[in-house]
């Protein structure tokens, strides 16, 4: 049986556990190490945090603080594996929790991050879907039920530090493009919701002043869905 080497509550903010993080940054420690050939299991969080509830009142998609996002389990280290080396890791099954057989579609508010459609659907907008085995259905998208299979949006590396700088000085040159534009080009380091796992006191303040936000797809993988 697969050891859980990172365990969470939904009952507790993600903010409460520290083997939860939300920033890209080279000083965040390991919440767990593995070998090379290890199996094992990852409890997560939704990407928000659990700020959207199974209910029918979408303002909690309208109101979103997508600062804070995305709340990810981690990070866990590779004995052996030297910057510079390509890890492979199969995922073999992703589940909800039982307490937890659901999951919802969001339209982002125009006003609150958007979205690639945002001039077609500028407010917001949620619908619930629940699980049973692999089929889903919504009572907000009447008559519909299908087939699919829960996915891991996001995965990817720490960065070096030389690496976070690059990304740091190209994103604020982007953002400084057209620093008015909404929703905005790029979003910039802010400490004041980054929650750096493990890390306290000083150590947390210097690393969430410039840890990078885990938006955007970048060399080390991150948000590719």
């Amino acid at each position: 049986m697969a050891e859980t080497i990172i365990k969470i509550d939904l009952n507790k903010s993600p903010y409460d556990q520290d083997d939860i993080h939300n920033r890209w940054h080279p000083d965040i420690p390991m919440a767990a190490m593995v070998k090379p050939g290890d199996d094992f299991i990852i409890e997560c969080y939704d990407w928000t945090g659990g700020q959207i509830k199974n209910d029918d009142d979408a303002s909690d998609v309208r109101d979103v603080d997508l600062s804070q996002v995305h709340f990810l389990s981690g990070p866990v280290g590779v004995e052996g594996a030297e910057p510079g080396d390509l890890l492979v890791v199969e995922i073999l099954d992703i589940g909800a929790f039982q307490e937890s057989l659901w999951g919802f579609n969001g339209f982002f508010s125009k006003q609150n991050g958007g979205g690639f459609l945002t001039e077609h659907f500028p407010e917001a907008q949620k619908s619930i879907w629940d699980f049973n085995g692999m089929f889903t259905k919504s009572r907000h998208v009447p008559g519909v039920e299908f087939a699919g299979l829960i996915h891991p949006g996001l995965i990817g590396c720490l960065p070096s530090k030389e690496m976070l700088e690059e990304w740091n000085k190209r994103e604020k040159e982007l953002y400084d493009t057209e620093p008015d534009r909404v929703p905005g080009l790029a979003n910039l380091p802010y400490a004041e919701t980054a929650h750096m796992g493990k890390l306290t006191g000083a150590e947390r303040d210097a690393a969430a002043a410039e840890g990078a936000r885990t938006v955007p797809p970048r060399e080390h993988g991150g948000n590719c869905d």
